[in-house]
């Protein structure tokens, strides 16, 4: 049930993804999450960095951030968590092409008994 979105903030606000992507990401956060085929859904969106910003500081082109939320029926706790995060944060900058240090991962709170599909809440 991993829902990933990941928003990447881009100079350009019409830059659209490359032909693939998504796929790409959705293929390696499901290898890094565990999860069987057609089981993670990866939204991928663009934010203008103009409407993005950091106090004190303007970021160059070639140092915005991508932010990915992971909502998972149960993520991990200790240790393996901090691998998770890890790992999830390396399969994205290398699908996106860009630095690690770039890739900022939220784990949302279990969505089981809080995420439903179709109408059936995962339990």
């Amino acid at each position: 049930m991993p829902i990933i979105d990941i928003e990447r903030v881009l100079p350009d606000a019409a830059e659209t993804a490359p032909a693939g992507l998504a796929a790409a990401l959705a293929d390696a956060t499901g290898r890094v999450v565990g999860s069987a085929p057609g089981r993670t859904w990866v939204r991928l969106r663009a934010l203008p960095a103009a409407a993005y910003a950091e106090n004190g500081t303007t970021p160059p082109p070639d140092a915005l951030p991508v932010f990915v939320t992971a909502l998972l029926a149960q993520p991990p706790k200790g240790d393996a968590l901090v691998e998770q995060v890890r790992a999830l944060t390396d399969a994205v900058a290398q699908a996106l092409g860009i630095d690690a240090t770039r890739v900022h991962v939220q784990v949302a709170p279990p969505g089981m008994g809080r995420q439903a599909f179709g109408g059936t809440l995962i339990r």
